[in-house]
């Protein structure tokens, strides 16, 4: 039952009165019990006197309290003070309605919750005589409220702290630009000139904001091979180009360069290489002809060669009676330093050639290369009575020919120079993409630094050299990895003896 004060208040009209009400005075006579029971949000009233005389079934769900706790109850039971926290139910002060108030209150297990609630006046006649309050519970909410705040404050500095990064890191980029001799230029996406560097500036004059195409490169259009769309994408494309105002050659790299705005440019980075290009041709046509003295040399020489060795050989089996020990053993020099100098020759053709001949379709097995060279050295193998291992290698797409001639050259060097007798030599190898790499391994006496510096270059014997081979085959194995975009080198094993490894750049 409602207190005497409130209880003139239409809670439950009658069917009848329904019945007969005309439509506009529907919501008057509507079964306020029935909506106050039923609707989704806390609702209770209160006297005047701040008594609660009223307390739904969703005010029990959200504090906990059930109606007969609350009821009779000054409502600052809810926020844990006996006056209330202000709500202003009574205040001349606060206007009624209030409508989206937030505070805490405190349910019957102690946990805090954070609500949104509507307060007003309930009237009679005029005359006030209670309050009624809404509410809703929106800690879950304001917990949410609270992280997206912290989160979006979070967000805030970190931008601002990239921002300030990257204006710093951009800051940074144009004081060496500015510094740099080479040319620098920024390029947007759709070819506007948008930054030159002091050098480039001083050569071609400022050229900023117009189309790149047209002030570098005289041309009405995009150049046709231009790479501002790869470098959009993320790719850095590197390339040459020559340059028709200045009649020169420039290698140019072009980067990515994220903007502002969330675009991306073309920053190109141009350097002067004309005078490079003149050398390395010039050094091409040295090498031509190098090569081409190199064959005709070897091809002169070995033809007055070959009979050499044949007479040196006949005189010394037809006259053996005849000639005394001395004389036999100037003969059997002849013909062994005749075999010497042609081998020599036979080398010096294939230094000449490497380069020129084809590439095999596909790869070729390197283990079985190798397994035709070591059986091409069995004796020499066997005089040693050296133990050979070998790993799996991988396939290579070069020349039969020049495989079989740099690990004949390596093999042989090891057994000849870096292998004791009984010893052990290893070969192994690995690759990476393009990159093949072999290595050979002895145990042997070693070389000094010194001597690992200079062991590739024709002629060169390290101190443990008998004399043996014709000074050209390591010389054969630099070239080689030159001419494929690698190189030779010698390190020293540990625990003593050398170490070759030869590394390649495959070709595509």
């Amino acid at each position: 039952m409602l207190p005497t004060r409130v209880k003139d208040i239409p809670l439950q009209p009658d069917k009848e009165t329904m019945k007969q009400a005309p439509l506009t005075d529907f919501l008057k006579l509507l079964p306020v019990e029935l909506l106050l029971r039923t609707m989704p949000s806390g609702l209770f009233l209160v006297d005047t006197d701040q008594r609660v005389v009223y307390w739904n079934s969703e005010a029990e769900r959200i504090t906990g309290y059930s109606a007969e706790e609350a009821l009779g109850r000054h409502c600052s039971f809810l926020e844990g003070v006996e006056c209330g926290r202000g709500c202003g139910l009574y205040s001349p002060t606060v206007e009624k309605p209030v409508i989206g108030a937030f505070c805490t209150i405190y349910t019957k297990t102690g946990d805090s919750l954070i609500i949104s609630k509507n307060i007003d006046y309930l009237r009679k006649d005029g005359e006030i005589v209670g309050g009624i309050e809404s509410f809703i519970d929106v800690t879950e909410q304001k917990k949410l409220e609270a992280a997206l705040r912290r989160q979006s404050e979070q967000l805030e500095s970190t931008v601002a702290q990239r921002t300030a990064e990257l204006e710093k890191e951009r800051s940074r980029l144009n004081s060496l630009l500015e510094a740099m001799t080479d040319f620098a230029y920024i390029v947007t996406d759709d070819y506007q000139v948008s930054y030159m560097n002091r050098a480039m500036i001083e050569q071609l004059g400022d050229h900023i904001g117009e189309c790149c195409f047209n002030s570098f490169h005289d041309l009405d259009h995009p150049c046709p091979d231009c790479p501002i769309e790869r470098v959009g994408a993320g790719e850095i494309v590197r390339e040459e180009r020559f340059i028709p105002k200045l009649k020169q050659t420039h290698e140019l790299l072009h980067t990515p360069l994220a903007n502002s705005d969330g675009k991306t440019l073309k920053l190109a980075v141009c350097r002067d290489i004309t005078e490079r290009k003149a050398v390395e041709q010039a050094l091409r046509d040295a090498n031509k002809e190098l090569d081409a003295f190199a064959h005709t040399v070897s091809h002169d020489l070995r033809s007055p060669l070959t009979p050499i060795i044949g007479f040196a050989e006949y005189l010394r089996e037809q006259y053996r009676d005849k000639l005394d020990e001395q004389a036999l053993g100037l003969l059997q020099d002849i013909e062994t330093q005749g075999l010497k100098m042609l081998q020599q020759m036979e080398d010096l053709l294939v230094l000449a050639q490497i380069g020129k001949l084809p590439q095999p379709a596909e790869p070729l097995s390197t283990n079985a290369v190798v397994a035709d060279v070591m059986e091409n050295l069995r004796d020499e193998i066997a005089d040693k009575q050296a133990e050979i291992s070998v790993g799996p290698l991988p396939a290579a797409r070069l020349p039969e020919t020049l495989l079989i001639q740099m690990f004949s050259n390596l093999i042989g060097n090891a057994l000849r120079y870096g292998c004791e007798p009984r010893g052990t030599i290893e070969i192994s190898g690995d690759r990476e993409g393009r990159r093949l790499r072999y290595q050979i391994r002895d145990h042997g006496r070693g070389l000094e630094e010194k001597e690992r510096e200079r062991i590739f270059e024709p002629f060169t014997r390290g101190r443990s050299s008998t004399g043996e081979g014709t000074g050209i085959g390591l010389a054969i194995v630099a070239k080689l990895a030159r001419i494929y975009n690698g190189r030779a080198r010698v390190e020293e094993t540990p625990g003593g003896g050398c170490t070759f490894v030869v590394e390649m750049l495959e070709p595509e």
